[in-house]
């Protein structure tokens, strides 16, 4: 979707969005197609630099099981069965970028949403699908790894890394750690794995390979072990100690730290946008969506309220369910009455 994005410039007063969904994740998607069977137009603004939110950050593979009508249907493909499901509405898409601060203007009411990539986008409303929040990586605590962060430590390997000949410290024992121990083994000077149990969590065939290179020697495990501190100077890491929990510890060289601990959520600006906010959760009504200020409407696991049930299907009935008082608030002269999909037809038929 990315072949849509526009850029909005703060002096652009021409272009306002009746809806902009911030979330790109299956119910952000489901979001941007019902605003489009409103006939509302729309913009969806994702933190991350693909669409899928979770299921295609995490876990593309993973089967889902109580999507209705589909017996079994992987992350991703629920993911790309979304995003063409909303394909035909042309929504204006911005990857990479979340949304930071939100004022409200007196005078037209409009929202003015800044993004932390600088842009400017005004919306007459704004439909929240964030999932739990956006995703960020999950930060080993370690004394001082900031000063290291994105330069020799890293929480997802860059494009382009250019780290053949390095010494290479990957911590974790999931999918990403399993898999760039793989990739890296073939160039690097020598990589080591961190992991806190001998037991890894990645998938069989991946484990399998790797112990073929932990008996080659291309791969170095060190299990249990777990990070303990590090050592260098001017962003440029040396040493990672790591520590078995029981009084043992190593020095391992290093010019490269992988941290792949996982990803968490985080509320992050929305926590700062006056919304009635419950335990990270925002609080909804479950009858319109609306949150705690008019306009602004919520879905998904970011939302809450009495017998909430974190579902996928359950979001997809809450943006529904909004979408429509959503129209009536932006048009409150006119009726909102439900249009089924069956009477207006194959939206790429008429969809604008």
């Amino acid at each position: 979707m990315n072949d849509h994005t526009q850029s909005i410039y703060s002096s652009d007063r021409n272009t306002i969005f009746p809806v902009v969904v911030l979330g790109g994740g299956p119910v952000g998607l489901f979001a941007v197609f019902m605003a489009g069977m409103m006939q509302l137009k729309c913009a969806l603004v994702e933190a991350l630099p693909q669409l899928g939110g979770q299921c295609q950050a995490l876990y593309p593979d993973k089967p889902i099981y109580d999507i209705p009508g589909m017996p079994e249907i992987s992350a991703g493909d629920l993911v790309a069965q979304l995003s063409q499901q909303m394909a035909p509405f042309k929504p204006t898409v911005f990857c990479g970028q979340t949304a930071e601060h939100v004022d409200q203007e007196e005078e037209s009411g409009l929202f003015v949403i800044r993004t932390s990539a600088g842009r400017m986008i005004l919306a007459q409303t704004i439909m929240i699908c964030c999932g739990a929040g956006a995703l960020v990586p999950k930060r080993p605590p370690l004394e001082g790894i900031e000063q290291f962060e994105g330069q020799s430590v890293f929480y997802s390997v860059p494009s382009g890394h250019g780290w053949a000949g390095k010494d290479i410290v990957i911590a974790g024992g999931g999918d990403s750690a399993v898999d760039w121990a793989l990739v890296l083994a073939g160039s690097a000077k020598s990589v080591h794995m961190v992991h806190r149990r001998a037991r890894f969590s990645a998938h069989e065939h991946s484990v399998a390979r790797l112990q073929e290179e932990f008996q080659s020697g291309r791969v170095q495990l060190h299990a249990p072990y777990q990070l303990l501190g590090l050592e260098g100077q001017v962003g440029q890491i040396s040493v990672v100690h790591v520590h078995d929990g029981a009084g043992g510890s190593k020095s391992l060289s290093a010019d490269i730290l992988l941290p792949f601990f996982g990803m968490q959520n985080d509320l992050g600006p929305l926590g700062r946008w006056g919304l009635d906010i419950d335990q990270q959760r925002i609080v909804t009504n479950p009858l319109t969506g609306q949150t705690s200020r008019a306009g602004i409407y919520a879905a998904g696991d970011i939302v809450t309220y009495p017998h909430k049930l974190k579902l996928i299907m359950t979001g997809f009935a809450e943006v529904a369910q909004s979408m429509h008082h959503l129209k009536g608030y932006l048009f409150p002269d006119q009726y909102v009455g439900v249009k089924h999909s069956t009477t207006l037809g194959n939206p790429g038929s008429w969809a604008s």
